[in-house]
């Protein structure tokens, strides 16, 4: 492929812009653009005068800091306690016991059973013991007073992530949460506050941000293949309808219930994150507006009634999220963000993951080759045709998969990228390394929850996202690109 001359992410956010800023105090699009000598585009400033809400943050508390590159003290090893045994827990916790340095000391669900289950699953793979909790819904609390974990990974239902994950803060560990972290916006400003003041890292456990494609599209980005980023497209795209009507596989129907509470984007973290690290969202960009539309609700009613017996306590249900719910999102930089989450209608699985700039474009999901991808840069490309993906990835494939590949492949689910993330974390944690994933990147993806239904109670207008950050998100700073380090040595 010819050399493309640089535009790296360094030049396109260096100066002013990564330096004087935040001693400035511009912690807003407007002072953004003055900081880089631009001003806002009329169409931003029309869509920001038609903004529903405020994005001012609440003013921290006395001593209360930045959890901003704050590294994790250094662990000889990394105790892990597990709350939340279905199927996404138990899994993990395999993941989390192979892993170098890590162990699983205590696992927790409100059904004693499943916990013994695991436990007995653990040893019977050659690992000690954990300590075992449940039969109440209270049970986790009794394990967040133990002194031998470290990390705390919650993969309950998702009414429970922002109790749960907070209470782990304040009994001192570092959490990871399943998505989302909250639901609600006072809920991810709680967690935010909670973080800062207990000075323990909380991490979404994104764990498509760890996906090989995903990886390779962030590296061609901020190595300034596609030029200037201008836009990017991501969600989720999973028909679940029939894992949503099983009667075993979500204890107690909790997901598809939530599709009887209200019209959200419940779930389209999985492709925004990756385009939003691409972006340097909270760091050297933010996301500014969110507005949302949604489809009616047919997909859960007519599955329904094809395949479900009138017998089934779901036919007591009335479902009102929208099939397809997209958030159409802006950034202080003029950059747009598209987000979907659809998980009831029949088509095949995709998180899209398309970014496209002023020299190319990259497409997942699209492609023949073996990647999945495609892709159209210039000047490599002409002709208006597409590209398989193959020999990108291999060239900019990140050093996590270059180094520990083979591993997760062997050891963790989704093709490997929950392997990917776990290692990934308790490395940071031995290494004593700042987070690729933090609390403010974990609120800001989460945030289109609870903003899509605001926008939506607005006939679709655009509503104020947070700044999470409270201004820092003008310094570039490292996160997802980060460079090659090993694990540390076991003794």
């Amino acid at each position: 492929m010819p050399e493309i001359p640089a535009v790296s992410r360094r030049l396109l956010l260096g100066g002013t812009l990564a330096t004087g800023a935040v001693a400035a105090g511009l912690g807003s699009a407007t002072g953004a653009a003055a900081a880089t000598g631009t001003t806002p585009s009329s169409a931003a400033a029309a869509a920001a005068a038609a903004v529903e809400g405020t994005a001012t943050p609440p003013a921290r508390r006395s001593g209360q800091k930045s959890m901003v590159n704050v590294p994790f003290a250094p662990h000889k090893t990394v105790r892990v306690g597990v709350i939340g045994l279905g199927n996404r827990g138990s899994g993990m916790t395999t993941g989390w016991s192979v892993v170098p340095g890590c162990v699983v000391t205590a696992v927790c669900d409100i059904r004693a059973d499943r916990a013994k289950r695991t436990a007995d699953a653990l040893v019977a793979a050659g690992k000690p013991r954990p300590a075992e909790y449940g039969g109440a819904a209270d049970a986790y609390g009794k394990m967040l007073r133990r002194d031998d974990v470290d990390l705390v990974y919650i993969a309950t239902p998702w009414e429970f992530h922002y109790e749960q994950g907070k209470a782990a803060l304040l009994s001192g560990k570092h959490v990871v949460v399943e998505l989302p972290i909250a639901t609600e916006l006072r809920e991810l400003w709680d967690l935010v506050d909670t973080s800062e003041r207990t000075r323990r890292n909380l991490m979404l456990s994104e764990n498509c941000s760890y996906g090989r494609n995903e990886l390779a599209m962030l590296k061609m980005a901020h190595e300034g293949l596609f030029g200037d980023v201008t836009n990017g497209h991501g969600g989720y795209l999973h028909d679940l309808r029939e894992l949503l009507f099983s009667d075993t596989y979500y204890t107690d129907a909790w997901r598809r219930l939530w599709h009887t509470r209200s019209t959200a984007s419940f779930y389209a973290m999985h492709g925004l994150a990756p385009i939003a690290a691409a972006m340097d969202i909270n760091r050297g960009d933010r996301m500014t507006t969110l507005k949302a539309t949604a489809t009616a609700p047919k997909g859960l009613a007519d599955y329904r009634e094809r395949f479900v017996p009138k017998s089934h306590p779901s036919w007591r249900e009335t479902y009102i999220n929208g099939d397809l719910v997209s958030c159409a999102i802006e950034t202080a930089k003029g950059r747009t963000i598209r987000a979907e989450h659809d998980v009831s209608s029949p088509r095949p699985y995709s998180r899209i993951n398309t970014l496209a700039g002023s020299r190319g474009i990259f497409e997942d999901y699209a492609g023949t080759s073996t990647t999945g991808g495609r892709i159209y840069v210039e000047p490599d490309h002409g002709g208006h045709s597409w590209r398989d993906f193959d020999a990108y990835r291999k060239e900019f494939d990140h050093w996590l998969w270059k180094k520990i590949g083979d591993d997760a492949a062997n050891n963790g689910g989704h093709g490997g990228m929950d392997y990917v993330l776990q290692w990934r974390t308790v490395q940071l944690m031995r290494a004593g390394l700042v987070p690729d994933i933090d609390v403010y990147d974990s609120a800001s993806w989460c945030a289109p929850v609870p903003l899509s239904v605001m926008s939506l109670e607005n006939k679709g207008r655009p509503v104020a996202f947070p700044d999470f950050t409270r201004g820092s998100w003008v310094n570039l700073r490292s996160g997802l690109d980060s460079r090659s380090t090993d694990m540390p040595p076991v003794a």
